[in-house]
């Protein structure tokens, strides 16, 4: 039976699907838990507006993978990998389940073989 997690490992997979996303997930990961990173040094390297980042951190924020916190005029950026771990666990389920079906598949089609083989 396929177990399905519901709509905060959908979000979590549509803030995924975005490269920028993804780039700004790595940067906060590589940060660590610290104080955060700053919106200003997660922007540095897009070529893109504040406000299209800031509409990116929004997606990663509501997919539950980074908060938010104000110090002083500036925003800082945590992530929370807990949505992020939520999708391993899925990820890692399905990849075993193929791998035994796949597995199960090879001897099913070497079985035959294995047997004619002993006989000659």
């Amino acid at each position: 039976m396929v177990k399905y997690v519901g709509p905060s490992l959908d979000a979590t997979f549509a803030a995924l699907a975005d490269p920028t996303r993804r780039a700004i997930v790595a940067r906060l990961g590589e940060a660590g838990p610290s104080q955060g990173v700053a919106v200003g040094e997660l922007a540095e390297p897009f070529e893109m507006s504040a406000p299209a980042i800031s509409k990116h951190l929004r997606v990663l924020e509501r997919a539950g993978m980074l908060t938010q916190q104000r110090d002083g005029r500036v925003r800082r950026c945590r992530l929370d990998p807990t949505p992020i771990n939520e999708a391993s666990r899925w990820i890692e389920h399905h990849r075993a389940f193929w791998n035994n079906q796949l597995d199960a598949l090879a001897d099913f089609l070497e079985g035959p073989n294995k047997e004619d083989a002993a006989h000659d």
